[in-house]
């Protein structure tokens, strides 16, 4: 049986401009999926991640919204002052909550919302995750780095704090967000001799410091590719092992 995909573009007033996404599947849990680095909303696809998923999709346990990026407008763009670089951001992150999440909910009433991505994608997926906790059920962070000033030369504003999970969690104390926090299913993984791997530490520990319960894998080897990130995902989609 065919999996079920469909297209769709509208003009986003958030970031005024088209923004276009695939969906895949017909129903289960609404999976809404980051590209890579600069990457484009087809990535999942033409990499065979969509198809490593068949049978979950097939059985209707996810829904899965593969989004794209503007990152080449926003955190890669190094034209630009950074403070401009956090407020692209800041509208594609207005765009993903007040656009693409109510496209989910429409399409998809059920109420169990994951989020993921591999490299600059688990960043997207974290921060959002972190960000609004209570909209969130998992999270699936594959070969991320966590740290958004890596991205703008350690130059930090409030667009850049807000969306930098490694210094807003380790100053979050509002007791409703900290309970949210703790009710999402965190796996975060990385490979062992990923350049990334002591940025997966750090959160790994700022989380602890938070009574976050969290599920961190390291893998073998340096696991930064689109193969291990399929076997990644089939492990994880249903929760940590």
């Amino acid at each position: 049986m065919a999996t079920a995909r469909s297209y769709h573009r509208w003009s986003s007033p958030s970031l005024q401009r088209d923004m276009e996404l695939l969906v895949f599947g017909h129903g289960g849990a609404r999976v809404v999926a980051f590209p890579t680095s600069a990457g484009r909303f087809f990535d999942w696809e033409d990499r065979g991640l969509i198809s490593s998923l068949n049978d979950h999709l097939e059985n209707g346990w996810i829904q899965i919204f593969c989004v794209d990026s503007v990152d080449g407008e926003s955190w890669y763009a190094k034209d630009r002052h950074p403070a401009d670089r956090a407020k692209r951001h800041v509208e594609y992150d207005h765009y993903v909550l007040n656009e693409v999440l109510p496209f989910t909910a429409e399409r998809n009433p059920n109420p169990f919302l994951i989020v993921t991505g591999a490299s600059f994608g688990a960043y997207h997926a974290a921060n959002f995750a972190f960000r609004y906790p209570h909209l969130v059920g998992r999270i699936i962070g594959m070969s991320g780095y966590y740290d958004i000033k890596r991205w703008t030369g350690d130059y930090s504003d409030d667009n850049v704090y807000s969306n930098n999970p490694c210094d807003f969690l380790a100053h979050e104390h509002d007791p409703a967000r900290l309970d949210a926090l703790r009710n999402i299913d965190i796996i975060l993984t990385i490979g062992r001799t990923d350049s990334a791997l002591a940025n997966n530490e750090f959160l790994s520990g700022v989380l602890w410091s938070k009574n976050i319960g969290h599920a961190f894998r390291i893998w073998d080897g340096q696991a930064h590719d689109w193969p291990v990130w399929e076997q990644m995902l089939r492990l994880y989609m249903g929760g940590h092992d």
